[in-house]
């Protein structure tokens, strides 16, 4: 053997062990990842799965009209300003007939949430009939309790309920008067201070609103301007220069373009703050570099030879464009805008800066309404101190990453259903 052939070989095994090196630490790399990816997944599920069920005790109500204060049941105002708080009361002193004193007392009260009240009134509105009447009724917990509730046996140990409370709360829970129930709050209630009464709607609203404006604003505008820079505009300085910006504002930290809206379409033009307009325009600026770069690599990805059979035809240029180019370019445009939609989705930083950060109970109703978005909302919970708090936070973590996966895979489905292969 030569010496040659000896260092061939040599050298070949070095590189067949640096490959194997190389893949390993690939391998090892993956399933980091995806270690921590389950990892985060089982710590979201884990806190937020709890949310989607809350408690309801079981107690007999007395729609009394002397503790309601009601004179005429058909006057909706009298309805609206009854002590139904009182009708609690009454039933909560009859299911626990030896509690004296005003601590105790409050300490009873405490066991039903003060939305409770809400539910009677709306029963009552539905039928007037139940005045005089008892009912027997599943009433909303109090958080404290729902925590009781879903704590383990070491966990009920350091709740913030009484001895008594948790006592009461045994009782209820002996006589099978006490149990879980789908969290209707959640998905139909806007946000709230009392964690059992607080929801999402109002923040899933305000990020449609918000995600159709940027929607409406962002792909014509993205696409007009990848069509103009791929097929008309000449190669010279300025249209480098215009693509090198848009290269970099790819790149940008999404909280500049806040404080570009704060500045501008705030602070010069006036607009109001906390509205999905405002909040739609400032991820329009976000995503449209998203959307150019992938509009204009679908039109590139279209092959020449249907530009100049088209030409060759007799078609002028804009026709070759839009009766042509446009089509064939049109679903990895629909990729990159789902994916560009996605990204402004999931985003906080800029509409903390234009104020979308602020404590809204009402569902908004339009695009000029005050609302909120699910980032931020989750934002908001993160920083609340009710221990409820940290599941409804995990919980409107799930519902965001859904939509986010549904975008995501409805991006990657587009593509290999329409995208052509030349």
């Amino acid at each position: 053997m030569s010496k040659t052939t000896e260092q061939v070989r040599k050298s070949l095994a070095r590189r067949y062990r640096a490959e194997r090196r190389f893949k390993a630490y690939g391998m090892a790399a993956i399933g980091f990842g995806l270690m921590a990816l389950v990892l985060l997944f089982t710590d979201i599920i884990g806190k937020g799965h709890s949310a989607f069920f809350e408690s309801y005790v079981q107690m007999d109500v007395t729609f009394d009209r002397d503790t309601l204060d009601i004179m005429d049941v058909n006057d909706d105002e009298e309805l609206n300003y009854a002590n139904y708080d009182g009708l609690i009361r009454n039933a909560l002193r009859e299911k626990f007939p030896g509690v004296e004193g005003r601590q105790e007392k409050r300490e009873l009260y405490g066991l039903v949430s003060t939305g409770a009240g809400y539910q009677l009134r709306d029963m009552l509105r539905d039928d007037r009939k139940l005045l005089g009447q008892t009912r027997t009724l599943w009433l909303l917990a109090d958080d404290d309790v729902d925590v009781f509730v879903k704590s383990g046996s070491d966990d009920r140990l350091e709740s913030r309920l009484s001895e008594n409370q948790k006592t009461w709360i045994e009782t209820f829970e002996a006589e099978d008067k006490l149990e879980l129930q789908w969290n209707q709050s959640l998905f139909t209630h806007g946000d709230s201070r009392e964690p059992e009464m607080a929801g999402i709607r109002g923040a899933i609203a305000g990020s449609f609103f918000t995600m159709l404006v940027t929607l409406m604003l962002s792909f014509p505008i993205g696409v007009a301007a990848a069509i103009y820079l791929e097929e008309f505009a000449p190669k010279n300085r300025f249209t480098d220069f215009i693509e090198v910006n848009i290269n970099n504002l790819a790149a940008v930290p999404s909280i500049i373009f806040g404080l570009l809206g704060l500045a501008v379409i705030i602070g010069l033009f006036g607009m109001p703050r906390s509205v999905p307009l405002v909040g739609g325009i400032v991820l329009t600026l976000m995503t449209l570099p998203t959307i150019i770069i992938s509009s204009r690599a679908a039109i590139k990805a279209v092959p020449p030879s249907i530009r100049q059979a088209a030409m060759g035809l007799g078609a002028s240029n804009m026709q070759v464009v839009l009766h042509h180019v446009l089509p064939l370019a049109l679903p990895g445009m629909l990729t990159g805008a789902i994916i560009g939609m996605a990204q402004a989705l999931g985003e906080t930083a800029p509409l903390l800066m234009i104020g979308m950060v602020a404590f809204i109970v009402d569902v908004p109703a339009g695009p000029l309404d005050p609302a909120t978005v699910l980032p931020v909302q989750i934002y908001l919970w993160a920083d609340s101190p009710e221990q409820s708090f940290v599941a409804l936070t995990s919980a409107a973590i799930m519902v965001l990453l859904t939509f986010l996966i549904a975008m995501n895979t409805l991006a990657v489905f587009l593509r290999k259903r329409l995208e052509r292969r030349w």
